[in-house]
């Protein structure tokens, strides 16, 4: 078990809290589509989901192995009871004074039985295989250069969630060559974001990195 301060168990908990925190919003504001080049279409999870698998290659970074794994147990427990308790809660009978809010709050939370299992089983695949490729490449470049690391394994942990996610949530709802775009774009735009984070990720490093230890090799 790692022996952590108190100081280094709060900056772990808070790094915690930013990898869920991001995670759910991918998962609710994400439904939000916005115009992109070339008519095409951009969610906003664009800018909150690559947070997720940058935190864990930070962690793992900085903690190890063993803490990215945990980090990616605890984003999956909490997405699954946050579905359950949705669908509890679409299942409840509604107030004769909440009728107002009634069909909106239905279409917003209500995620098919489907697109939940696409979500879990795209999640938990991509982001164990993320933190797998990420120590592989750790051992082949000998702790050095992090943003090439990170920025590999995004790559194949990215294209993994894309693809798993969109098979089973829209296989045979969209035409296979559309499907096919959409995981593609999708992939495209979500590697592109995290590269564009990996300041922020040599900035988490050296926040939660004790002073006496060295950050890694640009």
């Amino acid at each position: 078990m790692i022996n952590l301060s108190q100081r280094s168990f709060k900056k772990l908990l808070i790094a915690l809290a930013i990898y869920l925190t991001s995670l759910f919003a991918a998962n609710t504001l994400g439904l939000k589509i916005m115009p992109f080049l070339f008519g095409s279409h951009l969610s906003v999870a664009v800018f909150s989901f690559p947070v997720v698998f940058l935190m864990t290659d930070v962690i793992g970074e900085v903690y190890g192995k063993k803490i990215a794994k945990l980090f990616v147990l605890a984003g999956f427990i909490s997405t699954a009871l946050f579905i359950a308790y949705s669908l509890l809660s679409l299942a409840m009978p509604w107030s004769v004074d909440g009728e107002w809010v009634r069909e909106g709050y239905n279409q917003i939370f209500g995620i098919s039985a489907r697109i939940a299992v696409a979500s879990l089983v795209a999640f938990l695949i991509a982001e164990y295989q993320d933190v797998l490729s990420f120590f592989f490449f750790r051992e082949k470049l000998k702790i050095k250069l992090f943003w090439l690391r990170s920025l590999l394994s995004n790559i194949w942990s990215q294209f993994l969630d894309s693809t798993i996610f969109m098979v089973i949530a829209f296989a045979g709802v969209y035409p296979t060559d559309t499907l096919i775009s959409i995981i593609i774009t999708w992939w495209l735009y979500k590697v592109a974001m995290g590269a564009l984070y990996t300041p922020l990720s040599y900035a988490g490093i050296r926040l939660l990195q004790d002073k006496k230890k060295q950050t890694p090799t640009i």
